[in-house]
Formats: C-alpha cells, structure tokens, sequence
C-alpha cells in the first residue's frame, strides 16, 4: 500500500512537470500566462500604453500591462527580472551591461521609434532659437537671466527631469557634454510635469520628448553659432538634422519569443508605426523598421 501511495505522488508530480513544461510562456517576465509586461521610460509610457491598447484588440485574451516610472527604473526591472519589455529613452551605460552579466541577464535591444528632445518655453517668452553651448550654459547657470539671451531682464528658471529618466542622461550627455546640472534645477518626476510647469512660467525652460508638447512653445535649436536653426520636426528628427535627436529602445532578456516577440514586430510594423505617429512620436524609417523585426 505505502508502495502505491509513493508511486501515484511521483505519478501526480510527473504530471505537474509534464503540464507545466506545455503551458506556454507568453510573457518571460511576467510568470502570467496570457500577459505582457511593459515597464520603464516616462517619455515612451504614452506610446507603450497606446500600443498596449490597440495590440489588446487584436489579441482577445492578452494582457499588456504598461507602467512608468523612468528608464532607470525599467532596466533596473529587467536585470530583475521581473519585466518583459524595458522601455528606454537611452542605451544602458556600461556598470549596467556589467550587472546584466553578473545576473545572468542577456540585453537585447531594438529601436522601435525616433525622438527629438524639445526645448519648452513659455507661449509668450520672446527667444526663439538656442544654441547647444547657450543650452550648456542656462542648465550649468553660467547663464543666469533671460537678457543675456535678448530676452527681458529675469532670471531663468530651469526645469529638468529627475536622474533616474533617460532623457535626463542623455541631456547631460549630449547638451552638457557631462557636466552636472545647477544644483537650483528644479526636478521633476516626469515630461508631462516640465510641461506643466513651463507651461505656468512666463521665464522658465524644460526639456522632453517632443511628443509631450502641450501649452507651451519649442525652439528651434543650433548646432552653434555658424549653424542653422533647426526646428523638431517628423522631417529633421528622421534625418538628423536636428541636433538633439535620438532612438527610443525596447531591452529583452534574450531574444524575444512567443507573444512578446509578436507585439514587438507589430508594434515595427507599418500598423504599429501609424499608431506612434498618431500620437506626435516620430517612426522608424521603415528600413530601420524592417531591420529590429524578428523573423
């Protein structure tokens, strides 16, 4: 009898194992079968979540649950394992390609849409063009007051985002050339809120992805002083020309399969993409497209 009972438990774990193995992982990181995860970027959260939106009906029964938080906080996710999809408005630095490794994490990235960080201004603030070094400048408080600039005689009130955002990261990397913001930087949790706040402020600036822009202005921007002033446009931040362009990212652990790997490639797809430019995100030229896809 105790014979039995011991070979219908192995029988029962057998089965277990057996079940388990034949579920399919639809989401690697979420441990819930039929849901997507998506954490990370504040500048790409209202894409992700549109995305989410318009994937879910086309898939009855799938789940894509869309968060934000930053991009520090979506790949800090991801060495976690605990997130599907980081979203990231930059690459990871190197100390965090090194954590990956000693995680047991293996980064995969692929572009899935373009961004130009705009430059806000109050609707009623007279400058319409900075160069980077002038940007440098105002965001390191060597510039301090708006008549330096042509402006009225106030000082500048300069919002940026919080440390843990990509677009922080690469602000300081691209415009301040590395060096630390003023320390009477006024940070803010998110684009939405620099906006917000530009937006009340007759003599503050901000920057954001592009796509955020609402109730304020943006200004064209130089290279430098012997440079053309160059707006945010779909046209510039495709090609270039716009000097604080850049790809957003989604990261994987591993190469994605499954529904995780469908969403990506729909999200690539000529469909996908109308839905980012539908809500003033910048698409992939569809050769870039075409090349982050999985077969």
């Amino acid at each position: 009898m105790k014979r039995m009972k011991t070979l219908f438990a192995l029988g029962v774990i057998f089965a277990l194992a057996l079940t388990l193995t034949l579920v399919p992982a639809m989401a690697q990181g979420s441990g819930k079968p039929g849901t997507i995860t998506v954490k990370g970027s504040d500048t790409l959260v209202r894409l992700g979540q549109r995305w989410a939106e318009e994937y879910m009906k086309k898939k009855p029964g799938l789940v894509v649950q869309v968060s934000g938080g930053g991009t520090g906080t979506g790949i800090a996710a991801l060495l976690n394992k605990s997130t599907d999809v980081c979203q990231a408005s930059r690459d990871m630095e190197k100390k965090e390609y090194a954590m990956a490794e000693q995680k047991g994490v293996k980064p995969v990235r692929h572009s899935v849409a373009l961004d130009g960080i705009a430059i806000f201004l109050h609707k009623d603030n007279p400058i319409q063009v900075l160069t980077l070094g002038q940007l440098k400048d105002i965001y390191t408080a060597k510039i301090t007051n708006w008549k330096e600039l042509g402006g009225p005689d106030k000082r500048i009130i300069i919002y940026s985002r919080e440390n843990n955002s990509g677009t922080y990261g690469f602000f300081k990397e691209h415009v301040l050339l590395g060096r630390d913001f003023a320390p009477e930087a006024q940070t803010l949790p998110g684009t939405a809120s620099v906006v917000n706040a530009v937006g009340k402020d007759l003599y503050g600036i901000g920057y954001g992805g592009i796509a955020w822009e609402s109730n304020v202005k943006h200004l064209s921007v130089k290279k430098d002083d012997a440079s053309p002033a160059i707006e945010p446009t779909l046209t510039t931040i495709t090609d270039g020309s716009y000097p604080i362009a850049r790809e957003l990212y989604w990261f994987f652990n591993g190469q994605p399969t499954g529904e995780v790997k469908a969403f990506l490639n729909w999200a690539l797809s000529e469909e996908g993409q109308k839905v980012a430019e539908s809500v003033d995100y910048i698409p992939l030229p569809k050769d870039m497209a075409a090349k982050n896809m999985i077969p």
